[in-house]
């Protein structure tokens, strides 16, 4: 398991007329929380891309308990559990202090400059052996 967390802080922008995180600013977090997760880790997704490769989301959840408000600082925590072979699952919690405000998943699927389905680059899959012991 791999973890990374970032700190946001709720732009007015983001939410409705009473202050509160409008629903669907919650997917750029989770982008955020994404990229992240793998510059951390010596994986950017610049190159990524300039490498011909690209990860599209396949399948997005979110799950809203309690809501964000405008000028929170929230924190993001996004956690990959499994070594991805040809699709990548990471997990999502968005926190305000020890608060937990949303839950929610992306998948990702490798594909080429093309969208044909391949296998992640040999860098990519390397790093990911290193870091889950396999």
């Amino acid at each position: 398991m791999i973890q990374s967390r970032t700190q946001i802080a709720v732009r007015y922008a983001e939410t409705d007329m009473m202050g509160v995180v409008y629903h669907g600013s919650y997917l750029p977090w989770f982008e955020i929380g994404r990229t992240t997760l793998l510059k951390e880790h010596g994986l950017s997704y610049r190159q990524l891309e300039a490498d011909g490769f690209r990860l599209p989301v396949l399948e997005v959840t979110a799950k809203y308990l309690r809501p964000a408000l405008y000028d929170d600082l929230l924190t993001v925590i996004t956690t990959m559990r499994e070594r991805p072979l040809l699709r990548i699952r990471l997990d999502y919690e968005i926190r305000r202090e020890q608060e937990l405000l949303a839950t929610g998943s992306t998948t990702h699927a490798f594909i080429d400059r093309e969208g044909r389905p391949v296998r992640p680059p040999p860098h990519f899959a390397r790093t990911m052996s290193t870091l889950f012991g396999s």
